[in-house]
């Protein structure tokens, strides 16, 4: 056996590293995090100085049985998770997993930290080891209380107030923020009509536009015309008064310096790629995850390829740096290649948690020497990632640019101007990308002809264009990633997992490759400004994000800051939690009259998303209100009375066809068409307010045709019947459905066979129906009584309530999906007294409350 453990948390990075270190160490992977708050009420007691409760994450419970049965045996123990906080935190519940076991006596603990996966960075830091750093182990316990706290309580609050099922995060909820306020701006904006001229000039040796810089003796600004008869009036006097030419009145030339962009950051990564490649953040951190820990260059092996990628520096080691210097110089000369290495100012005030930069962990390593080996999506971060930190080692680019300034007559004036490149320097390489294009982006790249005072330049023509002032864009990725770093709000490794919660929640949704917020995201975003505005405020998010990176450094106590939050916090929560008004918080509008009943018409959001009502609930109406769910695109926010009173044209009649209506609705399952009690689903393509006739007959046909060839065979005196399904043939009763060997032909099935084949394989119709049922009462009953139990007893719970689940699926399977509803009372008795039995055995106390939380009606809405 080996010696020493070795822990990292990835079985990539472990399979990497374990060829290194040789036959004295056992390298495993935890797999992740392998402990979390125990998800229920009371895993952070503000009472008792924030204590926290903490349980193995199922998943990973077999990874850390094999890391304590292999620590037994072992003389040291190496903890090399990542070198971050989240790593060092990980590093430190597994020491308090195998400590509270005994495993740690008399052995020797060890933290080690590199920043890539090479032999020479594993062999460094196993001769360096050091203790657990506690402040960065206390600043990550206080980032997931506080993100605990403020999701445990806010997310209760908007459910009853917004919408069941809702979160709301400490850090999500300010990004929400932005990306609502950016589409409010963009509602509000009014458009302003501006208009450009511009002349074209027919240079003897290249032609080129000129724009106006000077009207009638003054300066031509955006706004200086704005109707399109003045702009044509202005247009005549300069034409009039440059008879056919301009003439040179200045020449500038004046050259410039760019120098090159610092090595990545996650942030700037995570932008770049999006822009460049069209990498989400999500996709570029799983992309470098697998470049950072191992990919098989040949008779190499596995090797990481780049450094260690969740960062705010821009430093680059010694080493790095001459290697990099090494590649200019060979690649593209010394002439490319500065005096002394550039260095760059890191903004990052975390010097413990600021390594080096994103980069190769060897320049050598072109990404054309290493593409073969890699995926389409790893050769292209590695090349982006291979090429900025290049860039970033090279001399400027000489850039040239040129101005004219031509008249027209006395009064009017244009000026063009153009840049061309007079060195490349690090351009050769790579040029960073931007999200939008400036006034000198426009001229870069055109070159002028040369010009010198007094020059008459012969005139093709003169133009006046209109415009209109453009709204702020939406964000996209690189864009809400580079604000949310801007304003300090969260931190780079948290970026993806932000994004991912406003999308996965469905608070925003996909426009292309910009964030657009739904009804449900506005309602969230607009309730928290308006009712918890300190917490969704930026400099708030900001400050807070500060002082756990001063905890992280050890200038300050957590349980103190955690107290400084809570009190405030708590009390707003309380006090808003019966204070709102439920229409209030959800955004609910009243758009005006409808003109045929005289009712009011309103939008509001329900359970299942927007809707439009004609009609009020209240008491003293003695007709009930008429509901409309809004037409996918549009917005409860910027819908018009005469859109809303248009969704309630629905059901409508097209026509008559054999004899019988023909009419088109929505019902539960979306959109369908009808003729007599024929019912077929539209398509994707159909809209229900615009299909005629000749459609939906077709439609309705097609549905016909399919039902009349889904009988293969039947049997006379018996419901069963060989039927085509959508997966194929396959045999039913109307209650069971059962399955056909593949090596039978359907149609040849005698009666004894398929009555065989539905007893040996035959399940309810609607497949899985009575295990999800019995899953769904034993997890909620389980969950009831690991709110009264302790640590011991909940994960007692836990194994019961799973093998009850899988002994109550497998019954439920053998009946009628009839039966189903008698079987889910089974189901929670089941739990309920093995649970309580369980529990007894653990505490006293327990037994009394666990029987009667697993014996009370199953509450949907429970937080978690």
């Amino acid at each position: 056996m080996a010696k020493h453990l070795l822990i990292v948390e990835s079985p990539a990075k472990a399979k990497t590293i374990n060829k290194y270190l040789g036959k004295d160490f056992t390298v495993l992977a935890s797999y992740g995090h392998v402990r979390d708050l125990v998800p229920k009420e009371g895993a952070v007691d503000p009472a008792d100085g924030f204590r926290m409760r903490y349980d193995l994450i199922e998943k990973n419970e077999k990874h850390v049985e094999a890391i304590a049965k292999a620590a037994k045996g072992a003389e040291g123990i190496y903890l090399a998770t990542d070198p971050d906080r989240e790593g060092e935190a990980i590093s430190w519940h597994i020491a308090e997993i195998l400590r509270e076991r005994g495993l740690l006596e008399g052995k020797e603990l060890h933290r080690v930290v590199f920043t890539e996966i090479t032999p020479r960075a594993i062999k460094e830091a196993m001769l360096k080891p050091r203790a657990i750093a506690g402040d960065l182990v206390d600043a990550q316990q206080a980032r997931r209380a506080l993100d605990y706290l403020v999701g445990f309580n806010l997310s209760p609050v908007l459910w009853r107030k917004v919408q069941r099922g809702l979160s709301a995060g400490r850090v999500q909820s300010p990004a929400l923020r932005m990306i609502v306020e950016r589409e409010e701006e963009i509602e509000a904006f009014i458009a302003r009509e501006y208009w450009t001229i511009e002349a074209e000039c027919a240079h003897p040796t290249q032609a080129f536009s000129a724009k106006l810089t000077r009207l009638d003796g003054k300066k031509f600004e955006q706004f200086t015309v704005t109707g399109g008869d003045t702009a044509e009036d202005a247009r005549r006097r300069i034409v009039s008064a440059a008879q056919g030419a301009l003439h040179v009145t200045d020449v500038a030339s004046k050259e410039r310096k760019r120098r090159p962009a610092p090595p990545f950051t996650t942030s700037t990564l995570q932008q770049e790629a999006s822009r460049k490649l069209g990498f989400t953040t999500r996709r570029t951190m799983q992309v470098a995850q697998k470049l950072y820990e191992g990919v098989a260059i040949g008779e190499e092996g596995a090797v990481g390829l780049i450094s260690y990628m969740r960062t705010d520096s821009v430093s680059l080691s010694v080493e790095a740096l001459g290697e990099i210097r090494d590649v200019i110089a060979r690649d593209f000369g010394t002439k490319a290649l500065p005096d002394k290495p550039n260095f760059y100012q890191t903004k990052s005030k975390n010097a413990q948690e600021a390594h080096e930069a994103v980069r190769p962990t060897s320049a050598l390593r072109t990404p054309a020497q290493v593409a073969r080996f890699l995926s389409d999506d790893e050769r292209r971060l590695y090349e982006l990632i291979w090429k900025r930190a290049v860039a970033s080692q090279m001399v400027p680019a000489i850039l040239n640019t040129v101005s004219v300034d031509l008249a027209a007559g006395s009064e009017h004036g244009f000026r063009a101007s153009g840049t061309t490149v007079v060195d490349p320097g690090f351009l050769a390489v790579y040029e960073e990308g931007k999200d939008s294009k400036g006034k000198d982006d426009e001229d870069e790249g055109r070159k002028l002809p040369a010009m010198k005072l007094g020059d008459r330049v012969p005139v093709d023509r003169i133009h006046a264009d209109q415009h209109f002032t453009q709204p702020p864009p939406r964000f996209t990725e690189a864009s809400l990633v580079k604000t949310l770093e801007e304003y300090g709000i969260g931190r780079p490794s948290t970026y993806a997992s932000i994004i991912q919660t406003l999308q996965f929640r469905k608070y925003v949704e996909m426009e292309g490759r910009a964030f657009r917020p739904s009804d449900v995201g506005r309602a969230v975003s607009n309730f928290l400004s308006g009712h918890f505005t300190r917490y969704v405020d930026y400099d708030f998010t900001a400050k807070l994000e500060d002082e756990l990176d001063a905890v992280s450094r050890g200038e300050e106590e957590w349980v103190p800051l955690m107290a400084k939050f809570w009190g405030p916090f708590k009390e707003l929560v309380d006090e808003k939690t019966e204070s709102v008004d439920r229409s209030q918080a959800t955004g609910a509008r009243e758009l005006g009259t409808d003109p045929k009943s005289g009712k009011p018409v309103s939008v509001r959001l329900g359970r299942y998303g927007p809707y439009a009502a004609i009609g009020s609930t209240a008491e003293d109406e003695e007709e009930k209100p008429r509901f409309a769910s809004l037409r996918p695109g549009q917005s409860m926010h910027t819908i018009t009375l005469e859109d809303a009173i248009d969704l309630f044209r629905l059901p409508r009649t097209l026509g008559q066809d054999k004899d019988e209506e023909v009419s088109v609705g929505v019902g539960r399952f979306g959109p369908f068409a009808k003729r007599g009690s024929v019912y077929a689903s539209l398509k994707k393509e159909d809209d229900p307010y615009t299909i005629d006739l000749a459609r939906a007959v077709f439609l309705i046909e097609e549905k016909e045709e399919i039902a009349r060839n889904r009988i293969i065979k039947e049997f006379p005196g018996s419901d069963i019947q060989v039927l085509n399904g959508r997966y194929g043939p396959y045999l039913s009763d109307g209650k069971l459905n059962g399955k056909i060997p593949k090596d039978r032909e359907p149609a040849s099935l005698t009666f004894e066979e398929v009555v065989t084949l539905m007893e040996e394989t035959g399940k309810p119709m609607r497949k899985g129906f009575g295990k999800k049922v019995a899953k769904k009462v034993v997890k909620k009953a389980a969950r009831k009584t690991a709110v009264a139990a302790d640590a011991g007893a909940a994960k007692a719970t836990k194994k019961v309530a799973k093998k009850a689940a899988k002994k109550t699926a497998k019954k439920a399977t053998k009946k009628a999906v009839k039966k189903v509803a008698a079987k889910q009372a089974a189901a929670t008795a089941a739990v309920a007294g093995p649970v309580a039995k369980k529990a007894t055995a653990k505490k006293t106390v327990v037994k009394k409350t666990a029987a009667k939380a697993t014996n009370a009606p199953l509450d949907d809405d429970a937080p978690f």
